[in-house]
């Protein structure tokens, strides 16, 4: 908001009211000039309405924490395999606090359960098809070692 006020032997103030971005209105106010008893006083300035401010309103409503608040970047990834073997490495911002850490599968599925609901049910899933694919593994290779039996018991026959 601008306002122009002229001198006391002019007869009219010119104001300009812009809102931002939206539209400009002009106005014109005429008030009279009265002559001053004294030609060297200075006449009262016109009195200017309050200057709408700028921005979003502060107060303690809307005044953010993130600024007073510290933050800590850890950055934790845990791998899995088909295999059901495990790792976890851990970052601190950009630097690596430990890398390749070999953890056991039912560390990870209580951590998970630990952490939430969500994160748990995936994660009981993939070490559950792993767990699946070991048993099948077993039983291949119990059953290869029953023919390797048999046919050592043929040969000292």
């Amino acid at each position: 908001m601008t306002v122009d006020v002229l001198t006391h032997d002019e007869e009219t103030a010119s104001v300009t009211t812009e809102a931002p971005a939206v539209a400009t209105d002009e106005a014109t106010v005429t008030e009279s000039a009265s002559p001053s008893p004294s030609e060297g006083s200075p006449e009262p300035a016109e009195e200017e309405a309050p200057k709408p401010k700028r921005g979003r309103p502060k107060g303690a409503a809307t005044a953010s924490t993130a600024k007073k608040t510290r933050t800590v970047e850890l950055t934790l990834t845990v791998t899995g395999t088909a295999d059901g073997e495990w790792q976890a490495e851990l970052k601190n911002g950009s630097k690596w606090v430990a890398k390749g850490l070999e953890i056991p599968a039912a560390a990870v599925s209580r951590a998970a359960k630990e952490l939430h609901t969500d994160l748990s049910g995936p994660i009981d899933e993939v070490i559950n098809q792993a767990r699946e694919a070991q048993a099948a593994k077993v039983a291949a290779l119990e059953a290869e070692l029953e023919k390797a039996k048999q046919a050592l018991a043929e040969l000292d026959a």
